[in-house]
């Protein structure tokens, strides 16, 4: 038989075993309070190196955890001060005066110096780094301070310079990521997962809150939704056919923009797109709420912008919607242009036979791997059968829709999602210049050229953002492409969890603005 000081201990093993027990949540997360999150993600860096412009979109996403710029963007597209403390502009945009932040360390422990940020411009400026074509020199005043001149005026050069800095000198950076941000790299296990740990000595106060983010690869999207019904992950982002899929009683499901501008895009020297006419037809005979609607189960909204709504300062908000579906407009149009608005069977039927008795067809090219840009086509396919264009669909390898469309440009539409390198509308609207080499839809405009030019140069910000506005309805007056929306993404995260998620205009994830919910915290 048992004695009384052996049955207390047992009691008080099982009490502790039962509360234990008793304080688990599905998937193993603790009730207690959350200190960490897993993640998914469906590729992994190339590098570590901020300055090595070839890494993948989710590696940037991950440094954007770990390295900072002089400068950061907000969630609203802002530029916020980052390393630098301030900024003043001098000889209308020429010259730039930084003053840095003092205290900022690297995750080595070192501290920072003006010295590293010299070294880090003049190594994006040799990687060929957009916007960095400008600078002539940069110079260090004393340890905080750096001045950067510029070869010629640019009043928006601020963007380019969230490049991330690395220590003076540094070797190996595409192994070995040394920082000042929120978050260091503890450990990386290829094919794995990659864990972040909170830098004790960030210069940000109570940044960030949790003290470990855990990045597990899965192979797709499936893969990562698979782990996040099982209980691996605490969270990934999906698109919308798989986010309708997942209950809202068991996770928070976050919409998102991606950042990206979905179009079918035109080229503009190729007959018979090369007539404005026609273009606008297109534009008229495509209805952009039916593209969500099939392609996207709904989720998304219209934008007929070449630059996406979330730069809301720039936007051009008149495009909403530029081209309401007007197929008697549209069908007008394409007389006009030489192509009979005969269809057969009313809305449906066969194609526009023009006064030469040709047919008025079009191709599509698309990057086979791309399901939502396949399924853009196909709908639009069948949108356009009803103002008489016959539109065949071509799929092609990644590899050869990079040489045939984007290079060589031989091609008459595509499907394709545009981004931008930085938060600026310039990188979305300078590919438009007509004789840029990423006009990949040989688009030429006088009018838009001067506009262009002139808001480089525009020191006062309203004109300037003004010129942005018109150079948008430039390009949408001359029907340059259809443009259809910046699409919609979700992060789904276990439901009463965590909080603190934001959305950039750059495809990020900024792990240090999340924190437990209220809810998790209170257990």
């Amino acid at each position: 038989m048992m004695n009384s000081k052996t049955r207390i201990l047992l009691f008080l093993a099982v009490l502790v075993l039962l509360m234990s027990c008793f304080r688990q949540k599905a998937g193993g997360q603790s009730a207690g309070p959350l200190t960490s999150l897993r993640y998914g993600y469906n590729s992994e860096p190339t590098t570590f190196d901020p300055l090595n412009p070839s890494n993948t979109a989710d590696g940037r996403s991950i440094l954007f955890n770990v390295f900072e710029g002089l400068v950061k963007p907000d969630s609203g597209g802002a530029l916020r001060p980052c390393i630098a403390e301030s900024v003043t502009m001098e000889e209308l945009g020429r010259v730039y005066n930084f003053k840095l932040r003092q205290g900022v360390r690297f995750h080595d422990g070192s501290p920072l110096t003006s010295a590293d940020v010299k070294f880090s411009l003049d190594t994006a400026k040799s990687a060929g780094f957009i916007g960095f074509d400008a600078v002539e020199k940069i110079e260090n005043n004393g340890d905080y301070s750096v001045k950067v001149v510029l070869s010629r005026p640019d009043p928006d050069f601020l963007p380019y310079l969230t490049v991330g800095i690395v220590k003076a000198n540094s070797a190996d950076r595409d192994k070995k990521a040394i920082g000042t941000g929120p978050y260091f790299i503890e450990s990386y296990a290829v094919q794995r997962e990659l864990v972040l740990r909170k830098f004790a000595d960030y210069w940000q106060d109570k940044v960030p809150i949790l003290d470990t983010i855990t990045i597990v690869f899965f192979a797709d999207s499936d893969a990562s939704v698979r782990g996040l019904h099982a209980g691996s992950i605490d969270g990934v982002e999906v698109t919308g056919n798989l986010a309708s899929q997942l209950s809202h009683e068991q996770f928070d499901i976050i919409p998102g923009y991606t950042a990206m501008v979905h179009l079918l895009a035109l080229n503009n020297a190729a007959p018979p797109l090369d007539d404005i006419r026609v273009r606008q037809a297109i534009n008229y005979g495509i209805d952009i709420q039916g593209i969500i609607d099939a392609a996207f189960f709904g989720n998304g909204e219209p934008s007929g912008s070449p630059l996406i709504p979330g730069l809301r300062a720039y936007y051009e908000h008149s495009l909403t919607n530029p081209y309401p579906v007007d197929l008697e407009k549209a069908r007008s149009l394409l007389k006009e242009a030489g192509y009979g608005a005969d269809v057969a069977g009313g809305d449906a039927g066969g194609g526009a036979i023009g006064e030469n008795g040709k047919k008025l067809s079009l191709e599509i090219t698309v990057a086979s791997l791309y399901k939502m840009h396949v399924d853009t086509a196909q709908v639009i396919a069948d949108q356009l059968a009803r103002i008489g264009i016959d539109v065949s669909i071509r799929l092609v390898e990644w590899a050869a829709w990079l040489d045939d469309v984007y290079h060589r440009r031989k091609y008459q539409a595509t499907i394709i999602s545009l981004d931008s390198p930085i938060v600026s509308p310039k990188g979305f609207l300078s590919r438009y210049r007509s004789d840029d080499n990423s006009n990949f839809i040989n688009y030429s405009s006088a009018a838009f050229d001067k506009v262009f030019d002139a808001l480089l140069v525009e020191p006062d910000e309203d004109k300037r953002i003004a010129l942005y506005k018109e150079a948008q309805r430039i390009i949408s007056a001359d029907a340059a492409s259809v443009y259809i929306q910046d699409i919609l993404g979700f992060r789904a995260l276990r439901a009463g969890l965590y909080g603190g998620v934001l959305n950039y205009p750059l495809y990020v994830n900024d792990f240090a603005a999340m924190h437990p919910a209220a809810k998790s915290s209170e257990q």
